[in-house]
């Protein structure tokens, strides 16, 4: 079995040369063939799910499984519906392969390109969401990837019958490679995936925190993605209360299972009496557990907010809970607010609440985080909002790509050199050349239509 999945990556290996110079016109008719391949097998990918959680549900009623990986499990016509809505929006998109990101002249006929060009063999291991495998499929076919999936055991059915009619689109189409994506199967295939860095380029992780972790620790290929989702709302003296309410609602209530749902809100002292009353009233008509500090605790107890607030422990200010449950701390400055957060984040997403553009900026500039709001919920942190189409993962990484990763995380560069017999002898010695060292508004592309 083993053996079978390398020859796989293998081949996956020599498909990503071809599959980088497809044309963007090719690109776009396999992926309007995933697009149609999916609204023609609806019933066998729904039914194929529906084993998926037969199983799925007996192992929540037996604690193995949680019903927020159950919600995410589920495709139904609605789920289909975006899947192709998704696939359509990547057709959309020039074809970002060859792009001039810079051009420099180093002397006159020797010109020097910087071009987009796909990194290479990704691997994409996720849990328990179907729906991933044309999100990131056609995101990686459209930047000129090979891709190498593995999904949750809970979803086995369902990622194998998505698979397999996005793979038949796709290899039926005139001009595509076969071979370029393959999908594993077993928990030993994982352990083999992290061991191929010298066939697979990236590994992209999404999934809970323990997953992603055990993934980044056991892999020397670089990973993108993040451990954790510690999201933080900073409500600031100078907030718009009415905005605060509703923007600290939305960032906890709107759907707490997901990785830019906030888990801890800080409160200026001068505001916390009443707007902690306030949302207080908001989080407890949700069913919201508060962990509070002893002066956010002291506050709405004496408010009467008996049965939805504990005692918050010192762990509480680093977990994510993916759940119905907040931390809070009243906070006496703004600098104390982005202390609390550069400590205790995962450096994901935060947000301030404040009408002080000072204080905003202050703000923006000094949270060390992927992504940061000014009077907007975190819930904002996403691919398919940040108007990426879809979206690979959100990372926390400081290189390559970071915040909500659409396409242009699947995508390097490399440097194209155009000369004439140009030498670098000519350019030492005492009667050296000069560089110039000018910018060039030609780009590669343009360059190369004028050589042919």
């Amino acid at each position: 079995m083993i053996s079978n999945f390398i020859t796989r990556v293998k081949h996956a290996k020599v498909a990503s040369i071809p599959i980088a110079s497809v044309s963007g016109e090719t690109k776009d008719r396999a992926l309007a063939s995933m697009a149609k391949a999916l609204d023609l097998n609806r019933e066998i990918i729904i039914s194929a799910n529906k084993k998926d959680l037969a199983t799925a549900e007996k192992l929540v009623d037996a604690g193995k499984l949680s019903k927020s990986l159950l919600k995410r499990l589920k495709v139904d016509d609605i789920k289909i519906d975006e899947m192709i809505a998704g696939i359509k929006d990547v057709i959309k998109f020039e074809n970002p392969v060859g792009k001039t990101l810079s051009a420099l002249e180093l002397d006159r006929g020797l010109e020097l390109y910087q071009v987009s060009c796909p990194i290479g063999v990704i691997g994409v291991i996720f849990e328990s969401r179907p729906d991933v495998v044309p999100q990131i499929m056609a995101l990686c076919l459209k930047s000129g990837n090979a891709t190498i999936f593995k999904g949750g055991s809970e979803a086995a059915h369902s990622n194998r019958a998505i698979f397999d009619v996005l793979v038949n689109a796709i290899e039926g189409t005139q001009g595509m490679p076969s071979g370029a994506f393959a999908l594993m199967e077993t928990r030993e295939e994982v352990n083999e995936m992290l061991k191929l860095d010298d066939y697979i380029n990236l590994i992209i992780p999404r999934g809970s925190n323990e997953f992603v972790k055990y993934i980044q620790d056991n892999t020397r290929i670089p990973v993108l993605g993040h451990s954790s989702g510690v999201c933080h709302v900073y409500v600031d003296k100078q907030a718009d209360l009415e905005k605060a309410i509703d923007i600290c609602y939305d960032a906890k209530v709107q759907y707490p299972a997901v990785c830019n749902a906030m888990e801890t809100l800080l409160v200026h002292r001068d505001i916390a009496g009443k707007f902690l009353s306030e949302i207080g009233k908001r989080y407890e008509g949700a069913g919201v557990e508060m962990r509070c500090d002893d002066p956010s605790f002291k506050l709405l107890k004496d408010k009467g907010f008996l049965k939805a607030i504990l005692h918050a422990k010192e762990e509480d200010w680093s977990t994510e809970y993916n759940d119905l449950i907040l931390s809070i701390k009243i906070v006496d400055s703004l600098d104390e607010a982005i202390d609390h957060i550069n400590r205790y984040g995962s450096h994901h997403t935060d947000a301030i609440v404040t009408e002080d553009k000072i204080n905003a900026s202050k703000f923006v500039s000094l949270v060390d985080s992927s992504s940061v709001m000014w009077n907007a919920s975190t819930r904002f942190s996403d691919g398919f909002r940040y108007g990426k189409g879809a979206e690979v993962g959100i990372s926390t990484n400081k290189i390559h790509a970071r915040g909500p990763v659409g396409m242009e995380g699947l995508l390097i560069y490399k440097y194209v050199l155009l000369g004439k017999g140009d030498k670098v002898a000519d350019y030492v010695g005492k009667s050296a050349k000069k560089f110039t060292h000018k910018k060039l508004s030609s780009s590669f592309s343009d360059k190369m239509d004028g050589i042919r």
